[in-house]
């Protein structure tokens, strides 16, 4: 039996991976369009600025070794042309320009996301550039060394990723962003505060609230944004989004839905032997249980072993996602699960909110840093959403909630939970404690009143 998966991302890799892990014997082959394959796109900003020392650290894997050790084919930069779910097989061009065909008995669409590039005038100017894979890292790092001034488009946690990284570089940066704050599908705006008064501590400056609105330049290029105000820049970064590549699941019949491709909790297409993984796919909201998207690397692992398992007949559902983020930036983290407070007044639903401002170690221990906190509950009290910035230790903490909302914790649950403590690592009492602490405080209030 072969399985072919379209695809070399986290998704794809991890259901080759899986595949041979419970199953010796399948033919199992790879065929993607990078050149560079098993490396996380969310390392690129850092190796771009040094704190990866290089791009050759970032790539765990090479064709070479899934070969020799896994007995996993992967073809690289190599394009599938078809996809007949009647007939079971495909075709696709190698790099050599010559079309192949081959048979599946399974095939798996993982085809991941592009770039959303935005219909503006000049996106094709010298000195524009896109962020999605390791070449397009390693052409705005030749650039860069050569500028002094950027401007990058879009404040999503990839945005001021680079914004940071090209700040470290030496160039003057301006972000940005249409949303009226920064991290907008992230964090809510009084945490997105924090991190963008922190960037602009360190002299990244900011334009909010206006898209930008064409690129025009020869020598420079030049950055147009709202009411015709222009940016004198070296280079542009389009940090505007990404959007699901779902043309093959089209091709081959699979449904598909509003934002990507319809799978079920097995991974499977409407198509009884094709499934999807990966950032191509649609996911179900655990708080709204509506369809969204999850484009993150943890999502694409955990829906790779699904599908793989399923694959070899072993049983495997993926759950409905609270799309926990988390970055770091300089010296400040950030992170977030479940519904943000905004998110909670779109879905009409009512929410008490319970905040914090702690240590993250005890108060006499050196080098402390600040950690704020932002629990979101429903009118229950269970908690459906948290947001924590700080200078240390913030996703364990997210994590922790991420595990207290799955299991229906209510603030005054959490309020009374054990942790641990030791003067280097944490205060006597814990921030999230705290944070749920002033939750309930807030019923309480809202109950007398």
């Amino acid at each position: 039996m072969r399985t072919i998966i379209i695809g070399s991302g986290a998704a794809g890799l991890t259901t080759a991976s899986t595949i041979r892990r419970y199953d010796k014997e399948m033919e199992i082959t790879v065929i993607t369009m990078d050149k560079y394959i098993a490396y996380s796109p969310c390392a690129i900003p850092y190796a771009i600025c040094g704190e990866i020392p290089s791009f050759d650290d970032i790539i765990m894997h090479t064709p070479e070794e899934y070969k020799k050790n896994r007995l996993i084919d992967v073809i690289t930069e190599s394009e599938v042309l078809t996809v007949n779910s009647e007939n079971n097989n495909i075709t696709y061009k190698d790099s050599n320009g010559k079309i192949n065909e081959l048979s599946y008995d399974n095939l798996v669409i993982a085809t991941g996301g592009s770039s959303f590039i935005p219909p503006i005038e000049g996106i094709d100017l010298e000195g524009v550039f896109k962020l999605r894979t390791i070449e397009d890292g390693m052409k705005i790092k030749e650039y860069a060394e050569n500028s002094k001034s950027a401007v990058v488009a879009g404040a999503g946690a990839i945005g001021l990723e680079m914004a940071y990284a090209l700040k470290v570089m030496g160039l003057d940066v301006v972000v940005i962003e249409m949303a009226p704050q920064v991290l907008p599908r992230a964090l809510d705006i009084d945490m997105a505060e924090t991190v963008k008064k922190y960037l602009e501590d360190i002299g990244i400056k900011f334009i909010i609230g206006k898209p930008l609105a064409k690129i025009i330049g020869e020598d420079k290029v030049r950055a147009i944004y709202a009411d015709d105000r222009e940016i004198d820049t070296d280079m542009i970064i389009l940090a505007t989004g990404v959007r699901s590549n779902t043309e093959l699941a089209k091709m081959a019949g699979c449904e598909v839905g509003r934002w990507a491709i319809k799978v079920n909790e097995k991974m499977e297409t409407s198509i009884p032997n094709i499934y999807a993984v990966g950032d191509c796919v649609e996911v179900k909201d655990f708080i709204t249980g509506q369809t969204t998207l999850s484009p993150f690397g943890t999502t694409a692992v955990r829906q790779g072993k699904v599908a793989g398992k399923n694959i070899v007949g072993i049983e495997a559902k993926f759950n409905p996602v609270l799309n926990a983020m988390v970055s770091k930036i300089g010296d400040i983290e950030m992170a977030g699960t479940g519904m943000s407070e905004l998110g909670a007044h779109q879905n009409r639903l009512k929410v008490v909110v319970g905040k914090s401002k702690a240590l993250t170690r005890a108060r006499y221990y050196p080098d402390g840093k600040l950690i704020e906190v932002k629990l979101i509950c429903d009118n229950n009290k269970h908690i459906v959403g948290c947001q924590i910035v700080g200078g240390e230790r913030v996703a364990e903490r997210v994590d922790a909630i991420s595990i207290a909302i799955v299991n229906h914790m209510t603030c005054k649950e959490l309020a009374d939970m054990e942790f641990c403590y030791a003067p280097p690592v944490s205060m006597v009492i814990d921030p999230l404690a705290l944070a749920a602490e002033n939750a309930c405080d807030k019923f309480k209030k809202i109950k007398k009143e």
